[in-house]
């Protein structure tokens, strides 16, 4: 593994352990030129996945990417980062279990939609805003309409 300081090719790993829940191996590496100490992870990647735009342009899927726009989604909002991981993780493997070589944008939308709605509505709406391309106010409340529904308890059973 090159090292991100100094770019030596020579680094050393330190200590590895399991994360994840044995997902993920998290190893500790130190670089014997500059001293330079980093983390790196290593994940099973089932297979290649290809994003088909909406325009219809094929890129390469970027997990990177999909973190970055939960993590934008929930700015500020006070969520354990280990269950940010957890839903990305999540996400990842559903697309590739789903044996399609290529999916959908609108398909990762809809995942994502999915799991910011079990961790933070205030997110979801942001998340909803850009993914459903909201253009006035009443989008923002025809979304909270949509968590509220959900959100109604049922009416108590009456003792008769």
């Amino acid at each position: 593994m090159r090292c991100p300081y100094c770019q030596s090719e020579d680094t050393q790993v330190k200590d590895s352990r399991p994360a994840e829940d044995g997902a993920v191996i998290r190893r500790r590496r130190v670089c014997p030129d500059c001293g330079g100490r980093f983390t790196t992870f290593e994940r099973v990647q089932l297979r290649d996945l290809s994003v088909v735009k909406k325009s219809g342009r094929k890129v390469a899927f970027d997990r990177d990417k999909l973190m970055r726009s939960v993590e934008i989604a929930l700015r500020k909002r006070q969520v354990d980062p280990e269950r940010v991981e957890r839903a990305v993780s999540g996400i990842v493997r559903q697309l590739e279990s789903s044996g399609e070589p290529e999916v959908s944008s609108d398909e990762i939308g809809r995942l994502v939609m999915d799991a910011l709605k079990g961790i933070d509505d205030i997110a979801y709406i942001r998340f909803a805003s850009v993914y459903r391309n909201f253009r006035e106010a009443k989008d923002f409340h025809d979304v909270i309409d949509e968590i509220t529904a959900g959100d109604v308890a049922p009416e108590p059973v009456k003792d008769e």
